[in-house]
């Protein structure tokens, strides 16, 4: 059976450094492209090659006015007419700049076909760039469609952490504090080092670096891919997050607090909380609505909450048989005698972080004593401050 690999990511010099090396490693491959940039004209625009070249070129129109669409509807049938020519070893799927990999994946992977790798190319010198770009992808024409409203920030960060394997390029503009952000921000990530293109020998002679069927990227390409895990692991109950960190002028906090946020002091403070870290995410739990878990997801200057259901601990003991395995395990794990798996868990990673003032700042927007004593019916008749936010 044919193997699929995603490569993906906005660094588009790394992305295809990445794909150029996997051509060139491994027999009897090919990449995949399909170039929203025609989308505006009513079209996507499909390429396939080979090590020597493009060997088809086609257009696929767009659906309901969407690219991603588009994408989504041709990717699996090019594939399967790729697998079914029973000549191909390896398909490498490339996606375009703002296309995020777990779509593709779930996508891929739904129709049948076997996902043996999902690849975000990076060039570490760009990463806090953009992570701190909150542009919409439009003003930069990289919607996927008309009601894209995604950011340059966000966009990057799902790139980034949803990928088990970072192909990561060498970048001469690159410093200790560029590695060590990209370190922290996923440090479970398998980093292979891509795009030296040339190395050194003894006598200071420039040689061509010779690929392997065996080199790292290729057994990271190959190695095997869990859809439901990846999604688990993004899912902000049980997701893998960042652990406390301090190196290279780069810091990572990790919040972890039992006591309830008091709605509106926490919105006054969103701004600075959100501005304090070029990148935060985790759960959080307010006074308000003792039972919703919320989610925290900032890139970028800009916030987004929602509510992800419903907190452990707010449901009947009959419901628990139909929460995935992965979900009460991280609940069990986190589990407290009084709240369950209620609590305030968020992680700040940034150049420059001021972790005693963040602390001291997120502190402030906690329920006092006094507040936390009257007990949860006087919590919901608090403010509803985040309404707005979670009606959006």
């Amino acid at each position: 059976m044919l193997s699929v690999v995603i490569v993906g990511g906005l660094h588009a010099d790394a992305r295809k450094a990445a794909v150029g090396e996997l051509l060139a490693d491994v027999p009897g491959s090919v990449v995949l492209h399909h170039d929203l940039a025609t989308a505006a004209a009513g079209t996507v625009v499909r390429t396939i090659r080979d090590a020597t070249g493009i060997l088809s070129a086609g257009e696929t129109p767009l659906v309901n006015d969407c690219a991603c669409c588009a994408l989504r509807e041709d990717l699996v049938p090019e594939l399967r007419r790729l697998d079914s020519a029973g000549t191909l070893r390896l398909a490498v799927v490339e996606l375009w700049d703002s296309v995020e990999p777990k779509a593709m994946a779930e996508v891929v992977a739904a129709g049948g076909l076997m996902v043996t790798g999902v690849i975000t190319a990076v060039d570490p010198a760009l990463v806090l760039p953009c992570l701190g770009n909150g542009d919409d992808l439009a003003e930069r024409g990289l919607a996927a469609a008309a009601t894209d409203r995604r950011t340059v920030a966000d966009t990057f960060a799902r790139q980034l952490e949803y990928a088990p394997v970072l192909a990561v390029l060498d970048s001469p503009e690159a410093d200790e504090e560029d590695r060590e952000l990209l370190a922290q921000l996923h440090p479970t990530a398998r980093q292979v080092p891509i795009g030296s293109g040339r190395r050194t020998d003894p006598a200071g002679t420039r040689r061509p670096v010779r690929h392997s069927a065996h080199s790292p990227l290729v057994r990271a390409a190959l190695a095997g891919f869990d859809v439901e895990a990846a999604a688990a692991a993004q899912h902000p109950a049980c997701a893998l997050l960042p652990a406390e960190a301090d190196a290279h002028g780069v810091s990572t906090l990790v919040w972890h607090r039992r006591r309830p946020f008091h709605p509106e002091r926490l919105y006054e403070a969103l701004e600075d909380i959100t501005c304090a870290a070029a990148r935060s995410r985790g759960r959080f739990w307010l006074a308000d609505k003792p039972d919703v878990l919320l989610h925290w997801d900032a890139a970028g200057g800009a916030l987004c909450v929602e509510s992800a259901g419903p907190w452990l601990a707010s449901l009947p003991d009959a419901a628990w048989d139909m929460v995935p395995p992965v979900r009460r395990a991280a609940a069990a794990m986190d589990w407290h005698p009084e709240h369950g798996d209620c609590c305030q868990h968020l992680v700040f990673t940034s150049p420059g972080l001021d972790r005693d003032g963040l602390q001291r700042l997120l502190e402030s927007c906690l329920l006092t004593d006094a507040e936390y004593s009257a007990g949860r019916d006087a919590w919901k008749r608090l403010p509803p401050a985040f309404d707005t936010f979670l009606e959006a």
